[in-house]
């Protein structure tokens, strides 16, 4: 079977009974070799899925944020040893022990940061719901609740990218979304990537995990794969210009457009550097311990890096980056084959982390 068939087979298998609706996109060289829009984008309502179908991205924001980022220190505007202080002075967490933390750009990037997602308070957002408010006013709440682990010492995933949006609006004198559309989006020619849609007709219907999905509700709280932690989401959010802009998870976009951006990492079409890009998607943790489902794998300036393929149980190459989104979607970036695979659904989290993303991998390497 050829690479169009097996991936055909894997999207055919789960659709109406792990996934309503996805578009999926492969590059190989630059050049595209697979693209399908299929099942539906509104279950109810029978609106098949299209191809320029926006979905809210959640985490898929960071590699965004993070390449503006890189963007900026290709530019000599900022540093990656640059503490987070001379672009935000009054984010001054606490260590563990009490001392004043000493955040550096470059652990933000790599979540080295000690801000983690388990100690997220109320009175702050971390993208996907809760409060609205400034983003100012969400990482100054964020500020005052100490730290998981002093920089450097651990990683955890956490709200580090946020921060990082908050640093690159300061730099560029701007809001969030338009310091990413002056280095990133602008440039790249994304023009369905915001931080609020204002054309609801192209959204892609949002659905939970169920056999079938279950349709969200507002809000929507979904038990993670364990059964310990619930996360709510807030299907309306992106509907609200007023939110704030979460560099970690607080965008929405097309398929066509998370391409474009992920296509950097292949040095194409030379926004950045080819030593950032060789950087960015190397190790940046070294040896520091990761979730027990994150075994094989290391983590770069924009996700997790393959280390051990056993491991993993993951059919790529050694060196291959990868990432997903809550909302519903995964992305690979392959640098050994030149290949990028974009996966975005509305079905969460079955799109992210389920089998789903392993059929698609699997179908793609004929593993």
């Amino acid at each position: 079977m050829s690479i169009v068939e097996r991936v055909n087979a894997a999207v055919d298998a789960a659709l109406g009974q792990r996934i309503v609706g996805c578009v999926i996109l492969i590059n190989k060289d630059g050049q595209e070799i697979y693209a399908r829009a299929a099942g539906l984008a509104d279950r109810e309502a029978n609106v098949p899925m299209q191809r320029n179908a926006i979905f809210r991205l959640a985490s898929v924001t960071k590699p965004i944020v993070a390449t503006a980022i890189l963007r900026l220190v290709d530019l000599g505007l900022i540093g990656l040893n640059d503490r987070v202080t001379r672009y935000l002075p009054w984010f001054t967490p606490a260590n563990p022990d009490g001392s004043v933390a000493d955040i550096r750009i470059h652990h933000l990037l790599s979540h080295t940061s000690g801000l983690v997602y388990g100690r997220l308070p109320d009175n702050a957002s971390g993208g996907l719901s809760g409060v609205i408010n400034s983003l100012t006013e969400t990482l100054q709440n964020l500020a005052k609740v100490p730290l998981a682990f002093a920089p450097g010492t651990g990683w955890d995933y956490g709200t580090g990218i946020d921060v990082l949006g908050g640093a690159l609006a300061a730099i560029n004198g701007s809001d969030v979304e338009d310091a990413i559309a002056r280095y990133v989006t602008g440039p790249l020619g994304m023009a369905d990537t915001h931080f609020y849609v204002t054309d609801p007709t192209r959204l892609a219907t949002p659905y939970a995990d169920g056999t079938p999905p279950v349709r969200m509700g507002e809000p929507h709280g979904i038990w993670d794969q364990a059964g310990t932690t619930v996360t709510t989401f807030s299907p309306s959010r992106i509907l609200n210009p007023a939110a704030p802009q979460n560099g970690g998870a607080g965008m929405a976009g097309t398929a066509d457009d998370v391409m474009k951006m992920l296509e950097v990492y292949h040095g194409r079409p030379g926004l950045l550097e080819p030593g950032t890009i060789a950087m960015a998607l190397a190790n940046q943790i070294g040896d520091l311990p990761r979730r027990p489902q994150d075994a094989g794998k290391r983590f770069s300036f924009i996700g997790a890096v393959l280390d051990d393929a056993v491991a993993a149980n993951n059919p790529a190459p050694l060196g291959t980056v990868d990432w997903g989104g809550a909302w519903g979607h995964n992305w690979v970036v392959d640098p050994v084959n030149g290949m990028t695979i974009v996966v975005c659904t509305n079905t969460t989290f079955e799109g992210c982390n389920g089998l789903f993303r392993d059929d698609i991998l699997r179908a793609v390497y004929g593993a």
